[in-house]
């Protein structure tokens, strides 16, 4: 069952709303450890300095890098002194509407969850925000650090997603490549086709049909292999794809693909409906 990562309280004007706050995500993937392969021992990494001496865990102090082989050393007292003073409140500052926040803002989402006592104010709060369409941006303390956070109603609940700070982001006119995109020109028969072909792709957002097709089937090969199934797996070789010189064409052929797809499985649907 999952736990509470963090306790607390929203704070907005004189109104504190009690909450706890759990990880929306549980992220999934696979992970190997270092393995000898002559002695099939596991790899142990040790700590050493540049001149490979073994250095123990209480000679080892911060250091930050002005210019090359020059470091600043900062000791965890300093680092103490600067952190940001332990609260139990997530202070809201500003209600602005979710339309005006770029999602590239959102790092990792978390639910939260009201106390007992305080489930009426939680549900004021949220059916509030709801109807104003309003997302709440406020900070708060965690583990040391201070978090930017957007909190947004959804469904009766409330939740909280961390944000990446303005300056943390990467400027688009710093990418190269993504220069005067803008000015390119296409055809009125170029947009048509472009316009037709997202429409026949178009439908409700359905996360559960998308899964980490890679991740399953490594969880296969290991499951396979800590049986005993030693036959050799055969790897796809992927086809060289051919440079598309009529974007036209390329937008026809993909529409009528799209199509044929999706009548094909409206086929299938109606076939299983009668079987039944």
């Amino acid at each position: 069952m999952p736990r509470a990562m963090w306790s607390g309280a929203i704070s907005f004007g004189l109104v504190s709303v009690p909450v706890k706050l759990f990880t929306a995500v549980s992220r999934k993937s696979v992970r190997f450890n270092q393995i000898d392969s002559k002695t099939n021992s596991r790899v142990k990494q040790k700590r050493v300095n540049a001149e490979g001496e073994e250095v123990s865990y209480d000679q080892i102090v911060k250091g930050y890098e002005i210019s090359k082989d020059t470091y600043v050393i900062v000791t965890e007292e300093e680092m103490e002194s600067l952190a940001p003073k332990a609260s139990r409140m997530i202070d809201i500052s500003d209600f602005v509407s979710e339309d005006d926040i770029d999602p590239v803002f959102y790092d990792s989402a978390y639910y939260l969850v009201p106390d007992e006592l305080a489930r009426k104010s939680y549900s004021l709060l949220s059916k509030a925000m709801q109807d104003s369409g309003r997302v709440a941006i406020a900070t708060f303390v965690m583990r040391t650090k201070q978090y930017l956070v957007a909190i947004r109603p959804q469904n009766g609940l409330l939740m909280m997603s961390t944000m990446v700070y303005a300056d943390e982001l990467v400027a688009a006119d710093e990418i190269p490549g993504l220069e005067d995109l803008d000015e390119i020109e296409v055809s009125e028969a170029e947009m048509t086709m472009a316009g037709q072909l997202i429409d026949s792709l178009t439908g409700d957002f359905e996360p559960e049909k998308y899964r980490d097709s890679y991740r399953e089937q490594v969880l296969d090969l290991l499951e396979k292999k800590a049986a005993g199934d030693l036959t050799s797996i055969e790897v796809p070789v992927a086809e060289d794809e051919a440079a598309v010189v009529d974007l036209l064409a390329a937008l026809e052929a993909s529409v009528a693909a799209a199509k044929a797809a999706r009548s094909a499985s409206t086929d299938d649907g109606e076939t299983v409906a009668k079987s039944a």
